[in-house]
């Protein structure tokens, strides 16, 4: 049996939730996280349909790519959309859970199927966040240095795009004196000491922090642990906002355009004027325009999203070719993460389905 509290950790670990924009409110919008999961149904929004069909399909839990709690609810009586569907999840015994900008700004994340979905390679985070990553160095024997660096491996430390165990260290000597109630590795109390040492230096992701100073001090010989920890400003390349790639071979912008729509399965691409041929594209699910500039600066040819305001379409200044598929359209795939992942952690334990009801509020007439 699994708990919505397990499902909700394999979501964690894989778009972890401090990766999240400050505006956001992804993680288990409501639900008893103790409950057993008979059944996970998946959509990109949650919807009173939404949760009948998971009611309907044997499901006791909802997964979706957008929150339905946004701000804050200071009533439930039914007056909004978002009220009754909350209401409807509560009386159904249906916990609903949401990755949205989380799950856009790891690199496995929506832009990269976006771009996959394209036909792009040589895939690469357009926009790639700092802050998001810390220094650790520990001073510990050079006889138990070995361990000491498994024990941070293996909780999260030491890796550096496609790179693991990743350390520097030094030689030094450590001085100390122990206290009268002291019980030290090396030495006796009340006796200064100085002791061959090894300054073992690892980055972390630091919403990883916790877990990798507990495996360091489980670790470690010593009954007080040296070490110091500081946050870096170095922007983490597997972490931030949209995707950059090529195409196979150059094309024409009418032939780019229709690629997308054949591609994404799109009824109609709004774009600016663009004469050179495409080969270096940007992209980003959902609402991107935010990024137009960071496509430019990156030598893009396209760049494809969702949500361009009519002003917006101005900010290129004809330097590449500015794509408007829609906002669903740019993020109608998320589903298959989710589905993908949540088969492989448990795919024994319960069902994973994909919602039948459609959701999305925009409607095409030709």
């Amino acid at each position: 049996m699994a708990t919505v509290q397990n499902l909700t950790r394999a979501l964690e670990a894989w778009a972890p939730l401090p990766y999240q924009e400050s505006y956001d409110n992804a993680g288990l919008q409501c639900g008893d996280p103790q409950a057993v999961v008979t059944g996970v149904l998946i959509a990109l929004d949650c919807t009173p349909a939404i949760i009948e069909e998971a009611v309907h399909r044997n499901c006791n839990v909802v997964v979706v790519h957008h929150p339905v709690i946004f701000q804050p609810l200071k009533r439930l009586t039914g007056a909004t959309e978002v009220e009754r569907t909350i209401m409807l999840a509560l009386r159904s015994n249906v916990a609903v859970y949401a990755a949205h900008t989380n799950l856009d700004n790891v690199q496995h994340g929506v832009s990269r199927l976006l771009a996959e979905k394209i036909g792009l390679e040589n895939l690469r985070v357009l926009d790639p966040k700092s802050g998001l990553l810390g220094k650790l160095a520990v001073y510990t024997p050079p006889e138990h240095a070995e361990a000491v660096k498994r024990a941070l491996y293996d909780a999260g430390a030491g890796r550096i795009g496609q790179y693991s165990d990743c350390s520097f260290q030094f030689a030094g000597q450590g001085t100390f004196t122990p206290g009268a109630d002291a019980n030290p590795h090396t030495g006796r109390p009340n006796r200064a000491e100085t002791v061959q040492e090894l300054r073992v230096e690892v980055l972390l992701p630091l919403h990883l922090q916790s877990q990798v100073l507990r495996a360091m001090r489980a670790a470690h010989p010593y009954e007080e642990v040296a070490y110091d920890l500081v946050k870096l400003e170095n922007q983490h390349q597997e972490v931030g906002s949209g995707m950059v790639g090529e195409l196979p071979e150059p094309l024409p912008p009418q032939e780019f355009l229709r690629r997308l729509r054949e591609q994404l399965h799109v009824p109609v691409v709004k774009h600016t004027e663009f004469s050179a041929s495409i080969k270096k594209v940007a992209v980003c699910g959902g609402a991107g325009s935010f990024l137009t500039k960071k496509a430019v600066a990156a030598g893009a040819d396209a760049y494809v999203t969702g949500d361009i305001k009519y002003h917006e379409f101005f900010a290129p200044e004809g330097r590449l070719l500015l794509c408007d598929v829609g906002h669903y359209e740019s993020e109608q795939y998320t589903s298959e993460l989710f589905r993908a992942l949540l088969t492989e952690k448990f795919s024994r334990t319960f069902a994973v389905l994909l919602a039948e009801t459609p959701t999305n509020p925009v409607r095409y007439d030709f």
